[in-house]
């Protein structure tokens, strides 16, 4: 059968459309943002509304940093979101790379324990966490953060970086064992810059993950000063509530360093999820 070429443009364009209006639908919200942001108080609830704003300013941006102590929380975010991903990514790919190479007793039954722990709410681990947290002597300190956020994001990364590596073509690895080289070369030489696509796909969730978690960080700090930037922006929209101009270069502020990981990794992040960060 023939294809009519007048129904097929027909149909691209209906495409093209349908994924340009949810294109616009999806940047809008964002772009009132930054508009909202760039407007000085008096023009924010102007009559009629200007999407581009008639004389822009950064004051609400200055104003945001400098107020309660949200530069400081800007940095506590950072230092745990950072120390998370690095930690995690390192620790997932070793995993991984265990799994994916070595035979040893229970390897199927460890993988399985693992995976299971991905279907465990995390709410219903508040308690343990506090527990433990107490315990150990981690609670109102970044170090208890970072601790329960690298072992809630270990499964994900460990399940998406063994379908990667088990695609790395071995003749590589035997010809490092052949110019006398060990598991160590092999691993920091071969796996981890073959396997770039992945740990970045892992690295953007792992650090979306522990740069926007609310409720261990609620839970598990109540010193003011340890306070990461989601629980500081949740007082922040209290202080200011009909301020939207200040509440919404807070909020842009904080979602800027999530969409510059994105942006700087993308390459990286669609190869990942596409050639075998899926595969189980």
């Amino acid at each position: 059968m023939v294809a009519n070429p007048k129904r097929q443009i027909a149909e691209v364009a209906v495409l093209y459309l349908l994924l340009g209006a949810g294109a616009v639908a999806t940047v809008l919200p964002l772009l009132y943002m930054v508009s909202t942001a760039l407007k000085g108080p008096v023009y924010v609830l102007e009559i009629p509304p200007r999407f581009i704003p008639e004389r822009p300013t950064l004051a609400n941006f200055i104003e945001a940093w400098n107020s309660n102590n949200f530069s400081l929380y800007f940095r506590n975010s950072a230092v745990v979101a950072l120390s998370t991903t690095v930690i995690s990514v390192l620790c997932s790919a070793m995993l991984a790379y265990a799994f994916a190479r070595f035979e040893f007793p229970g390897k199927d039954l460890a993988f399985y324990a693992i995976l299971f722990t991905l279907m465990i709410p995390s709410l219903t681990l508040i308690i343990p966490q506090f527990m433990l947290a107490r315990a150990l002597g981690l609670r109102n300190s970044l170090a208890g953060l970072v601790f329960v956020y690298v072992a809630m994001t270990i499964p994900l990364n460990t399940f998406l970086l063994r379908g990667f590596i088990e695609q790395l073509p071995r003749e590589l690895e035997e010809a490092v064992w052949i110019d006398g080289g060990g598991y160590g070369t092999i691993f920091l030489r071969i796996t981890l810059p073959l396997s770039a696509p992945a740990l970045a796909t892992a690295a953007i969730f792992t650090f979306l993950f522990a740069w926007e978690e609310f409720t261990w960080a609620l839970t598990a700090i109540d010193v003011e000063a340890m306070r990461t930037l989601p629980v500081a922006i949740a007082t922040f929209h209290g202080a200011h509530l009909t301020q939207w101009g200040l509440v919404f270069a807070a909020s842009l502020i904080a979602i800027a360093p999530v969409i510059f990981l994105y942006v700087m990794l993308q390459r990286y992040f669609i190869v990942g999820l596409s050639a075998g960060a899926l595969k189980g």
